[in-house]
């Protein structure tokens, strides 16, 4: 049984890693990014990208200048363009339906390394949690260690689908993600 959920977690790993950027600001280091269209639509942090110009690593090393359509550091979520098309976009999973308990992993380059993955399991889901950071959105709560770098990345299901958008620590071992349809609101929001 360990070893098929061992082999099952390490092919939903291996999928995200075609949907995974790394987004770099000149002169602030970077984080990641996830691939929401093939069309070159990336979604990360706000905090991520600050001010300065980004360019987007796709998988595979190639390096691409992107364009901010839009941020939202109140939710901390920015919509990028690259020019590329045929890229492999990311499956949705709803997140309204994450249950405490839930197996879930988080992927990034923390600390340079490239394509990381940590795994743990769901804390909560919503907005009215307790030592949450005070806001009216809801958020995921997830037992594992997000790390810098870890930041605009995915975090997904045991099945490789896009659950929220890794945003921060919350103690040693208490990460937090925005739920795809926070993510989702944000996008149609942003670019209609």
């Amino acid at each position: 049984m360990l070893e098929a959920l061992n082999q099952g977690m390490a092919a939903a790993v291996e999928s995200v890693h075609r949907s995974l950027v790394h987004v770099r600001v000149a002169g602030r280091g970077g984080g990641a990014g996830t691939i929401w269209h093939p069309a070159g639509l990336i979604v990360t942090n706000a905090h991520v990208v600050g001010r300065g110009p980004v360019q987007v690593i796709l998988p595979g090393g190639r390096a691409l200048p992107a364009e901010l359509l839009a941020a939202d550091p109140e939710c901390d979520l920015a919509a990028l363009r690259i020019e590329a098309q045929g890229l492999a976009a990311i499956p949705l999973a709803d997140s309204r339906a994450v249950r405490p308990g839930q197996w879930v992993m988080a992927l990034g380059h923390p600390f340079g390394v490239q394509g990381a993955a940590t795994a743990g399991v769901v804390i909560g889901a919503g907005a009215a949690l307790p030592e949450m950071p005070p806001s009216r959105r809801d958020w995921l709560v997830v037992s594992l260690h997000l790390r810098p770098g870890h930041s605009g990345g995915p975090m997904v299901d045991a099945q490789g689908r896009l659950i929220g958008i890794n945003t921060m620590m919350n103690g040693p071992d208490v990460g937090l993600a925005i739920p795809v349809h926070v993510t989702v609101d944000f996008l149609k929001g942003a670019l209609l």
